[in-house]
């Protein structure tokens, strides 16, 4: 009962003159005690106050309030601290509390809790464990032995915050058991702190879990203030998820289909996509109509159609599929980007080179025609290179256009592949008609 008057008294005193310092005694008082203090203060104090007391602690007593007192001091604090106080209030209590806010601070508010989808601000969670950098280690290892009677948050990690609740360091769990018990947690902490925006998006997130294998990633405003961490273990769910979701847009479906979702739901997911590689493959059909007329006077040429093209297909495929997780996993930048298009240009043309022999070969032994051989080995090179090339170029560019480079990419390439395929084969075979013969 003592400590609890002292600290109503140092409250008090302080309220105005150091609100930091009456801040640091409001987080020893029992919430409900907290708030009854802080009924005694007008708005605009209790607001300056509760400015430099922790989110999860402003929230717990502002939520012992009635909702229009707790409106009332809310609009009253910094928009950034507000929203971050927002975020940790029940659902009931801010359902009650948002029609009391005026509008311009719910827009403001609504703005900052707003992140866009796969960011790291829709993947964090507040569930994460701060101390002020002038906290002892004895401080706070009371504090998480308290803690841990109830439930401690998954994390390994404890953050160090100012009194701006601006993000200081880190604390590793081991360095905090083994250091002096009176030294402040300062200077205990990792100063140099991996940290992200909320709108860091999720491809950066992976690229950052798998080169730094942290268990967290601490997440801050504009302002440098801790408002959330991400667990690796979301952002690996997260990846899985996306995973599945690309390759279902790879191929033209849809990423909300699942494996039992309603027959209608798959086909107006399915059908849009299905009449694109419908006009895709006219398109295709086109290039041998062409030739029709051409391929009736040598039906041979019909055989090593589908052969050329499949072929095509299936090496594009392989450069789509490395291209589009090198893009998940930031290995692929717009600085680098050309170079890979070269790189598998290269690639295309060494396989062509070499699954073109073979096909070449087996053409002449098959057909007993050394130029067939050579029409057919030209077509394979040149089809293999234009794999490569569509392979990398297609999910590059629909990348700057602002597209999912997954998005039914494995549509447009075989488009691509069947066309060259098709026109190559069939264009050398038409000059060289006189060795068919």
């Amino acid at each position: 009962m003592k400590k609890k008057e002292a600290a109503i008294e140092i409250v008090k005193r302080f309220i105005q003159t150091d609100p930091v310092k009456a801040a640091l005694a409001l987080e020893t008082l029992p919430p409900k005690d907290a708030a009854q203090l802080l009924r005694d203060l007008p708005p605009a104090v209790a607001a300056q106050a509760l400015e430099h007391v922790p989110p999860t602690e402003a929230s717990a007593v502002l939520e012992s309030h009635l909702p229009r007192e707790a409106a009332e001091i809310l609009r009253r604090t910094g928009k950034y601290h507000a929203a971050d106080i927002f975020r940790r209030f029940r659902p009931d209590f801010s359902k009650a509390v948002i029609p009391l806010l005026d509008q311009e601070f719910s827009r403001d508010m609504a703005e900052i809790l707003a992140y866009p989808r796969d960011s790291a601000g829709r993947m964090m969670t507040t569930d994460f464990l701060a101390f002020r950098a002038d906290a002892r280690v004895r401080d706070v290892a009371t504090r998480l032995r308290q803690i841990a009677r109830r439930q401690l948050p998954a994390a390994s990690y404890c953050y160090v915050v100012d009194h701006d609740n601006a993000l200081q360091g880190v604390l590793n769990m081991r360095d905090l058991l083994l250091a002096p018990q009176d030294a402040p947690v300062s200077e205990v902490m990792i100063k140099d702190v991996v940290k992200v925006s909320p709108f860091t998006d999720r491809e950066e997130l992976v690229a950052i879990a798998a080169r730094k294998h942290y268990l967290a990633v601490p997440v801050t405003d504009g302002s440098g203030r801790l408002i959330g961490i991400v667990n690796t273990k979301n952002i690996i769910a997260s990846t899985e998820e996306e995973a599945t979701e690309d390759m279902q847009i790879l191929f033209g479906a849809s990423a909300e289909e699942r494996a039992f979702s309603p027959a209608w739901f798959k086909i107006t997911r399915r059908l849009p996509w299905l009449t694109v590689n419908l006009a895709t493959a006219f398109l295709a059909g086109s290039v041998v109509a062409l030739f029709e007329g051409f391929i009736a006077k040598f039906a041979v040429l019909a055989v090593f159609l589908p052969i050329i093209a499949g072929q095509g297909g299936n090496a594009g495929t392989q450069t789509l599929a490395v291209v589009i997780r090198g893009m998940l996993m930031r290995e692929i930048t717009p600085h680098n980007a050309w170079q890979l298009v070269r790189t598998e240009i290269f690639v295309g043309f060494v396989n062509g080179a070499a699954t073109g022999l073979l096909t070449a070969a087996a053409a002449w032994l098959w057909k007993g025609n050394a130029w067939l051989g050579v029409i057919v080995g030209v077509a394979m090179v040149v089809n293999m290179v234009a794999a490569g090339l569509a392979g990398a170029m297609i999910p590059v560019l629909m990348k700057r256009m602002g597209y999912d480079p997954a998005h039914s990419s494995g549509i447009f390439l075989t488009t691509v592949t069947d066309v060259v395929g098709f026109f190559a084969f069939l264009s050398t075979a038409w000059l060289l008609q006189g060795r068919l013969s």
